[in-house]
């Protein structure tokens, strides 16, 4: 067996800025997959053109607002997930605070919905701030997988959970039931998944950064694994971190690890 990784971009539509920044990586062939963001008003714009260089977005699940942009509102009727004045909460921990399984459920089918009335067909879906993982709080992980089931989608949840659980223990014994329950509906998953979490300022340097992420794709172990990332233009101090994972993905000494260590980088890890 090999080791495959998907590079996905995520948060295609938030803004402008990233639009630009993420439709530049896939024309250079240096994504192999994005995943959108279909509450934001950029979607449909942001929509097109990454469809006319060959990638079809995954559905980034998205129920709670981002802080720094205007909030989104579901697309659904769902009371108790606009619990803010009719808007998404920015806040992870109260997103789903109020809302039942039938609400995010409905959410999920309308923001589906939305995709395949633009002509895009997602085979993937994951969650912004995961919210639906139980990160933040309640967990709607079980009905996600019967829904992904439904809908024949992949789910962005790693088989091992490396550096997921070493950030999240309280998870380990969720994460193994839900392997087993995607396991027994046949929802693809990825081996295991890479990702930065850190602030600029956390990191300090750029150069610490690219190491940080080197290092894990040197862990990562057999099979098709994911790497996620959140690219951007878009200024402000906030952001710096993914202006930081842009300037990564065109990093030549990042390409070089890549080829040590990734046998082949694929679109997904759906069959």
């Amino acid at each position: 067996m090999s080791r495959r990784l998907v590079i996905t971009a995520d948060d295609l539509g938030r803004d402008e800025a990233t639009d630009a920044t993420i439709t530049s990586l896939a024309a250079d062939g240096l994504i192999t997959a994005t995943s959108l963001i279909v509450l934001s008003p950029h979607a449909a714009a942001a929509l097109g053109p990454i469809r006319d260089l060959g990638l079809d977005p995954g559905l980034h699940a998205t129920l709670s607002s981002e802080q720094g942009i205007a909030p989104w509102r579901p697309l659904s009727d769902a009371a108790g997930l606009a619990a803010d004045q009719g808007k998404l909460s920015s806040d992870p921990r109260r997103a789903l605070a109020t809302a039942t399984a039938q609400e995010v459920l409905t959410e999920l089918d309308a923001q589906l919905t939305w995709m395949h009335d633009h002509g895009a067909r997602p085979r993937v879906l994951d969650n912004h701030a995961g919210t639906l993982y139980g990160i933040h709080g309640r967990s709607f992980l079980t009905q996600t997988l019967r829904w992904c089931a439904f809908h024949a989608l992949a789910l962005r949840l790693p088989r091992h959970p490396g550096t997921l659980l070493a950030a999240e223990p309280h998870l380990a014994a969720a994460h193994r039931a839900a392997v087993e329950l995607a396991d027994q509906l046949a929802v693809p998953l990825p081996a295991a998944i890479c990702t930065n979490r850190a602030t600029a300022a956390q990191h300090g340097r750029y150069e610490n950064l690219r190491e940080h992420m080197i290092a894990q794709v040197r862990t990562l172990p057999q099979g098709t694994s994911e790497l996620f990332l959140h690219p951007s233009s878009a200024p402000g101090e906030r952001l710096r971190a993914r202006r930081w994972e842009a300037r990564l993905l065109r990093d030549p000494l990042w390409h070089e690890a890549l080829a040590q260590e990734v046998d082949e980088l694929v679109a997904g890890w759906h069959p």
